[in-house]
């Protein structure tokens, strides 16, 4: 055993092996025990690290490459998560909330530091550890459909001045212990910070958007060009002695409104979320002292319990005084104190940097640790139990006549020209139904569909296999003119040359003013799906008008009963309801909407919920409809338990946030996976 423990710790090639071993299986362990994955990796860092197994090693080069990176990526994904647009609705009340919710835990945080026996500077640092909060329990609001209550958008926008300022402190806790503090030094200081993260938020913004222009579709590139400004930004915290963090999370600012939610933030977050952020919290565990950690929860108990209850008393306080000046209810308070709760990303970068300069204890930094599951878990809890009892976001609903369904598809859309559907055909056992389905639409706007066939480009235009797949492009095109022209519909193929398949549908689309692109389903979703999207994900992103992803096992006009869950009641949602509608109208079907809710839903919300729902409908094509309302925590099976006896399953392509930086799930790739009657996934454009 010492050999190979020996062996294992001069290979940092072992030390990667294992690190990616423990990523790949603990977290989905932890969490079927529905304990959170991270709390698994930070017990794999405990059972690796020196106190058990020794087989890794915290002052490894390997463990402290991946430490720095991982703590790097984690306050980069934090900041990159932050919704600037929300933030802006609710500036001045974000604000305020934020700088409320910063400095009552920071002046309860350092009478405690005080009283515990520390000086002042180590005293603010556990303040400051404090002040900030990482939005743990916002994918919970989202599936209650509450986001777009006020009460969550001002704490959503409160982390941007929590998290700042709580790196601030940090940076000039650490200049101080350093012995470099003075009052020349310390303005000197403020003033090449505030130079440093004009240069950041500014010259990152500019920079980021001028080559995402020059890019292009070429997503490699800007995937790494993200990488090169959070690298370079963290380099350049340290050139003026503030922390790496620091750098990072003005990097995740920065690129916030140039990455956007397309696929370029999907990779960014994929790469952090299954290797760098796992490494990192792997790493926290190996800091743990056994013998220690024990001691904060027995001998030292009640420093870990007046570390854990000031926290949770000054945000209690901090969210109190927020409702009191902007007359919340008592549920709306209850929510942000619950949401601000969770001290994940900031709090535990930061006491990481204060154990490694020797700011904080070992004991102090296992109380951050037990802060943190204690934190994670009540706030995640009490988020879900009082965020319920909040009214369902309202959709905004704009008026149009009833038969004009093709605005409520794309309201801004330019309506010159002839309702018009795109079809790219690729696939002769799948594209009869495809046509059918895209013939029947266009047919009841009475518009035409462009079925296009796309011929991947070779460098000579003479090669013959460039003229084998032309042949076999016209000879598509031919079979699904005629299968549009069989159905009362006018079909205009078209054939194009590319190496980009996505932008080729995406561009013919544009070039034809289309209203709907309506497409075959890709199975592919493994591994090189995840590291460079799928022909989907591309167009989705690059689509000016919304996409039909469908899948396809009967003939249309056979599909008499369709089922579309709704969880909430959004402008997004609508459209999604109006395509079933008009497709339904088509050939007399009836939609069954399905909504799946909370057991402690209060009755009067969903009575509220469906007529809202009621009034939505009415205002599309009239079709039968019938409204059920299921309450089960599981969402997922519900609705692939009412999809048996469905011919058609109509889902919304929505894109998830994650949590901390690890992934959370999602209902419709659980629904995806399940599903055994054909199906149809409609997703707008992301601009």
């Amino acid at each position: 055993m010492e050999t190979f423990r020996s062996l294992v710790l001069e290979s940092p090639l072992a030390a990667f092996t294992i690190m990616l071993l423990v990523s790949l299986t603990l977290p989905q362990v932890f969490e079927r025990l529905r304990l959170p994955g991270l709390v698994g990796l930070l017990f794999a860092g405990v059972i690796l690290g020196p106190n058990v197994l020794g087989l890794l090693d915290a002052n490894g080069e390997t463990e402290k490459l991946f430490s720095d990176i991982g703590k790097i990526y984690l306050m980069f994904v934090a900041a990159l998560e932050i919704d600037l647009k929300e933030f802006s609705r609710s500036r001045d009340r974000s604000l305020t909330f934020g700088f409320l919710t910063f400095a009552v835990p920071m002046i309860g945080g350092t009478l405690l530091g005080r009283w515990i026996g520390f000086g002042w500077n180590s005293s603010v640092l556990i303040g400051s550890l404090m002040a900030s909060h990482t939005l743990l329990a916002y994918p919970i609001v989202m599936r209650l459909g509450v986001s777009r209550n006020e009460a969550v958008t001002v704490t959503v926008g409160a982390t941007i001045f929590t998290d700042i300022a709580a790196l601030l402190v940090l940076a000039v806790c650490v200049s101080i212990h350093g012995g470099e503090f003075s009052t020349l030094a310390f303005t000197g200081q403020l003033i090449s910070l505030a130079i440093y993260a004009a240069v950041i938020l500014f010259g990152l913004d500019w920079a980021g958007k001028r080559y995402f222009q020059q890019a292009g579709d070429d997503q490699g590139n800007k995937f790494l060009f993200i990488l090169l400004a959070v690298f370079l930004s963290a380099a350049g915290a340290q050139i003026i002695n503030v922390d790496k963090i620091v750098g990072a999370f003005l990097a995740g600012l920065a690129v916030n409104d140039v990455v956007g939610d397309g696929p370029v933030k999907e990779k960014v977050e994929f790469f952090g979320s299954v290797l760098f952020i796992p490494f990192f919290f792997i790493c926290m565990g190996l800091l743990l002292d056994v013998p220690i950690f024990i001691e904060a929860l027995t001998t030292r108990l009640a420093v870990t319990v007046g570390i854990v209850a000031t926290l949770m008393l000054t945000k209690l306080g901090a969210a109190a005084i927020a409702a009191k000046l902007f007359r919340y209810s008592w549920t709306q308070m209850w929510t942000m104190w619950s949401l601000s709760l969770p001290q994940v990303a900031a709090t535990l970068a930061a006491a990481l940097v204060g154990l490694q300069v020797g700011l904080l204890t070992p004991t102090i930094f296992n109380g951050v640790i037990v802060l943190m599951l204690v934190t994670s878990l009540a706030g995640s809890i009490i988020t879900g139990r009082v965020a319920r009892n909040l009214p369902l976001s309202s959709p905004i609903i704009h008026s149009t006549h009833e038969d004009d369904w093709a605005d409520w598809l794309v309201p801004d859309l330019p309506k010159a020209g002839p309702f018009t559907v795109v079809v790219p055909i690729s696939n002769p056992v799948t594209q009869r139904y495809l046509i059918e389905m895209a013939a029947l639409i266009a047919r009841y706007k009475k518009g035409q569909i462009i079925p296009v066939a796309i011929a991947p480009a070779h460098v000579h235009m003479d090669d013959p296999k460039l003229v084998a797949d032309l042949g076999q492009a016209r000879q598509l095109l031919r079979a699904a003119e005629a299968i549009s022209t069989s159905l009362g519909t006018p079909a205009y193929p078209r054939t194009r040359i590319g190496d980009d398949v996505a932008a080729g549908i995406s561009r013919t689309a544009r070039e034809q003013n289309a209203q709907l692109i309506v497409m075959g389903w890709s199975p592919s979703q493994g591994l090189r799906a995840k590291l460079f999207g799928t022909l989907i994900d591309d167009v989705f992103w690059a689509a000016h008008c919304p996409v039909a992803v469908t899948r396809l096992k009967t003939e249309p006009v056979n599909m008499r009963r369709i089922l579309i869950p709704v969880k909430t009641i959004t402008p997004q949602t609508i459209r999604t309801i109006r395509f079933g509608q008009v497709f339904a109208d088509t050939h007399a079907a009836a939609i069954i909407l399905l909504h799946v809710c909370d057991r402690h839903t209060p009755e009067s919300q969903i009575v509220a919920f469906k007529q809202a729902l009621e009034d939505s409908i009415q205002q599309g094509p009239a079709v039968n409809y019938e409204l059920e309302v299921s309450y089960h925590d599981d969402p997922a099976a519900v609705i692939l338990k009412a999809s048996r006896t469905m011919d058609l399953v109509i889902l919304r392509s929505m894109r998830r946030r994650t949590a901390g930086g690890l992934a959370v799930s999602d209902v419709t790739h659980e629904v995806l996976a399940g599903l055994t009657c054909s199906v149809v996934l409609f997703g707008e454009p992301h601009t």
